[in-house]
């Protein structure tokens, strides 16, 4: 491991042997900040019970509040890491969401609670934009898909593992052990990270875009804020709140700071995030595929737990368990995907697994409240497969698309990009499946005694919609070329590429 101590040539390389240490410290990182995401979901009722709530308006700001902090600051991402050390900044923000998780396990009230989470996601909100870009400028030029496969493998495990892990706890422990777990984690990568990772030389960068450090997070959490609530049903109608004022107060202030930002981003010459890296039409197709698939992926961790437990009658801890195949398959698939990569580029791999993510939203399209577990574990396992075969391969397919120097600021407005399509995911899916079930509902003359089956129509409904969507993303897919930095040899023809960019 010492090898790749602090003193390490900046920007250079390291071989498979030296990375692993590296790897293993992000991974670490990255896995808790996940982890936490989800797991945090299956608590809310015991949250209401411990804090004496009796409306979910309140505690549903521990995840509002989390998801809000994070899209304010992965903009900001890739501009601290250039500026003062992605070593640094990194281990910072681990120890930021630590302490952050200390605090919350301590929170003798709802508010006070609220209040950690959020700093848990100013801490987390970077993580994951700056450990990607540590670790592609870190791996062999021929190696970086495999590498990027194997760090990608805590990104689709955590979200699954989320809820079989808060459920456990919170059945047989505490809600507080959820926050308590993280400390030993975020102590471990701490200090395994001052150990391992290397100073990655600082890019020499402006002072900082004020008018992007304003209207970034103001666009992206007010966007982030608005879909989510307005994907929300009322407590009363149960329709969603779309017409809701504070959900148009969002979307509206949203939508104008991410006009204004985008106007002034593309006249800086030196922006907070690199809008003109949409002028590379390989860059392009490939983000317009990642989002397709963050929206099958996310509303896939989203709809089946509710359905699990709202039309099967499901616990958390059984509906946890019938979502590890997911994540089971996904660990499997994606070295495999990365690996693969480096060998054929991106696009066999994104076509591949769109056609195995379609093939498994048609399976689920078709599942009723009979279904057996083998029924909904099958397709759960396939659409695991589908996703770990390309994710990551498209990740890397992005990163090379863009020029060198600005990988920091590439991987920060993709996860930027994120936070808000799995907003609009969840908020879109959760009202089309809200307006079937309504609608069925409805058109019964006699009261209903037993919803379950509406549900199980309504889920089939939505998912039939995501098979069109899958499919858009597989025939976009195809139509991806391989970088030509990847194709020669990696990472020698950033300067022409951002020529051509900034052209």
């Amino acid at each position: 491991m010492s090898s790749t101590s602090g003193n390490t040539p900046a920007g250079g390389t390291l071989s498979m042997r030296e990375i692993m240490g590296p790897l293993v410290a992000i991974i670490i990182g990255i896995f808790m900040v996940i982890l936490d995401g989800t797991a945090v979901n299956v608590a809310l009722p015991k949250l209401m019970e411990e804090f004496h709530l009796t409306n979910m308006s309140l505690v549903q700001w521990t995840v509002t509040g989390y998801a809000l902090a994070q899209a304010a600051v992965i903009p900001l991402a890739g501009w601290l890491s250039d500026r003062f050390g992605a070593k640094r900044v990194f281990l910072i923000s681990i120890g930021l969401f630590t302490i952050g998780s200390g605090l919350c396990a301590l929170a003798n009230s709802v508010e006070m609670l609220v209040v950690f989470r959020v700093l848990q996601g100013l801490g987390g909100g970077v993580v994951a934009p700056i450990a990607m870009a540590f670790i592609y400028r870190l791996s062999p030029p021929d190696k970086v898909g495999q590498v990027m496969g194997m760090m990608g493998v805590p990104i689709l495990l955590a979200p699954a593992l989320g809820p079989v892990l808060g459920g456990w706890l919170v059945q047989n422990a505490s809600w507080e052990w959820i926050f308590l777990l993280n400390l030993p984690i975020g102590v471990i990568g701490i200090l395994l990270g001052l150990r391992t990772l290397p100073n990655i030389a600082r890019q020499s960068v402006p002072g900082l875009d004020m008018l992007g450090i304003v209207l970034a997070p103001i666009a992206f959490a007010a966007l982030v804020y608005g879909v989510s609530r307005g994907g929300t049903p009322n407590p009363v109608t149960h329709k969603p709140m779309w017409t809701d004022s504070l959900t148009i107060t969002g979307m509206i202030v949203g939508a104008v700071a991410l006009i204004l930002f985008i106007i002034v981003e593309l006249r800086r010459q030196n922006p907070l995030l690199e809008l003109r890296v949409f002028r590379s039409g390989n860059f392009t197709k490939g983000i317009v595929v990642q989002w397709i698939s963050q929206m099958a992926m996310f509303g896939t961790l989203f709809m089946v737990p509710l359905f699990l437990q709202q039309s099967q009658g499901y616990s958390p801890i059984k509906t946890g368990l019938l979502m590890l195949p997911q994540a089971l398959a996904s660990g499997l698939f994606m070295p495999l995907g990365g690996k693969l990569s480096d060998k054929f580029g991106a696009r066999p791999l994104v076509f591949a697994g769109m056609a195995i993510t379609t093939v498994a939203a048609i399976l689920l399209s078709n599942i009723s409240a009979d279904s057996s577990d083998l029924a909904i574990m099958l397709p759960l396992a396939m659409l695991g497969a589908g996703m770990g075969l390309f994710m990551m391969p498209l990740n890397t397919h992005l990163i090379q698309s863009a020029p060198q120097n600005l990988v920091g600021r590439v991987t920060s407005l993709t996860n930027a990009a994120q936070q808000v399509v799995m907003s609009f995911a969840v908020a879109g899916l959760t009202t089309l499946m809200t307006t079937r079930m309504n609608d069925l509902i409805a058109a019964q003359k006699a009261p209903v005694k037993d919803i379950r089956p509406f549900y199980a129509d309504a889920f089939g409904h939505t998912f039939g919609i995501l098979v069109y969507v899958a499919i858009v993303g597989g025939l976009l897919g195809f139509m991806l070329s391989r970088p030509k930095r990847a194709a020669s040899e990696g990472k020698d023809g950033a300067e022409g590429a951002e020529a051509h960019l900034m052209v």
